[in-house]
């Protein structure tokens, strides 16, 4: 396989150095495991480490390698193994803040040209929730599609109704529904995904994330549970990341349902996300009105006339107040990190001078 077909294209040539090249080759990241990951490229398909320079120099999570990262590494003929040397700067990262109460970022997949962001029009369908998967898409610069599944379960004209709803929220966002079940709405979604582009497909558990993939592959190739009859919650199906390639051409990364998304230091996202209420601030008589009670505030004016609704305003403000929160931990602690890390280099140091 070519690396045009994995989606490498004229962009990252101009992001290599010279002395890269030689022993050395291009590979995709296509899967990451606790213990390595697995990468492809002209050479085929191969387990693959990262170096112990890799390891020792990294400061975070991000500067590992993730599905969709393009890397260079050196191959082992008949071993089908490789070691990954380095991480080819991205052109977009997915992430999010880890689950529960640690302020770390998580990556979810590197390189991605569209989140394909699934909800379900069962008890999963949410504007709030949705609201925080394009904060995501946004920062990270990726483009972003909302697909409802499960469109067999609703009547026409409720339908018709959620579909404008979220229109409501961002004029030209792409929105499609469709059914696995009566089929309605796949080609169209199918034709969404264009040969060599690169597609990641997000949602909370339960909302049909591998019964599309499936359908998208034209066979039955990953297991799926059915929701709890109880509570609609979704149960994991999908354990890992992975990126696959489809008889089309285009390349899919599959991600394990998010039943909970936190977002760290995403001010362009949410500026993108909740457009109407940036603009409205940029007239606000005070340059860093918080939008809460000071007089002149043209977003609290736009609210009590009705033209920006309630659950929308206070979801933009719980954001903003936890992506800053968010940012500012996060921030302590790495600056933290770096003061460790200087005080061990000295300690080095001395006790070198103790040896000689």
């Amino acid at each position: 396989m070519n690396l045009a077909e994995l989606g490498f294209d004229s962009s990252f040539y101009g992001r290599l150095e010279a002395e890269k090249t030689g022993d050395f080759h291009f590979a995709r990241v296509i899967a990451v495991h606790k213990d390595g990951c697995v990468v492809q490229g002209e050479q085929g398909t191969a387990r693959a480490e990262i170096t112990g320079r890799l390891m020792f120099t990294a400061a975070s999570p991000l500067d590992y390698p993730a599905v969709g990262d393009w890397v260079t590494v050196q191959v082992f003929s008949g071993e089908d193994f490789a070691v990954i040397h380095e991480i080819l700067p991205r052109k977009s990262l997915l992430t999010r803040k880890t689950a529960g109460k640690r302020i770390e970022l998580q990556l979810i997949a590197a390189n991605i040209d569209t989140a394909l962001i699934v909800q379900s029009l069962d008890a999963d369908y949410n504007l709030r929730r949705l609201e925080r998967y394009l904060t995501m898409a946004y920062e990270n610069r990726i483009r972003p599609v909302v697909l409802l599944s499960k469109s067999d379960l609703l009547a026409a004209a409720m339908l018709k109704e959620r579909l404008a709803a979220i229109r409501a929220l961002k004029p030209d966002l792409q929105v499609m529904a469709y059914s696995t079940v009566t089929a309605a709405g796949i080609k169209a979604v199918a034709e969404l995904l264009r040969p060599a582009e690169t597609f990641c497909l997000l949602g909370s558990s339960g909302v049909g994330k591998t019964t599309l993939l499936n359908s998208f592959l034209g066979e039955e190739r990953f297991a799926t549970r059915a929701v709890r009859e109880k509570d609609d919650k979704g149960r994991h199906t999908t354990s890992s990341r992975q990126l696959l390639r489809l008889q089309t051409g285009a390349l899919v990364i599959d991600t394990p349902g998010m039943r909970e998304l936190g977002n760290i230091a995403v001010r362009a996202g949410l500026q993108e996300t909740f457009s109407e209420i940036a603009e409205l601030g940029a007239l606000c008589r005070y340059s860093d009105c918080s939008h809460t009670r000071e007089h002149g505030c043209a977003v609290l004016a736009a609210l009590k006339e009705g033209r920006i609704s309630l659950e929308r305003y206070e979801n933009y403000l719980k954001m903003s107040k936890e992506s800053a929160y968010h940012a500012l931990s996060y921030l302590e602690k790495r600056r933290k990190a770096r003061d460790f890390g200087k005080m061990v280099k000295v300690f080095r140091r001395h006790a070198d001078k103790d040896k000689r």
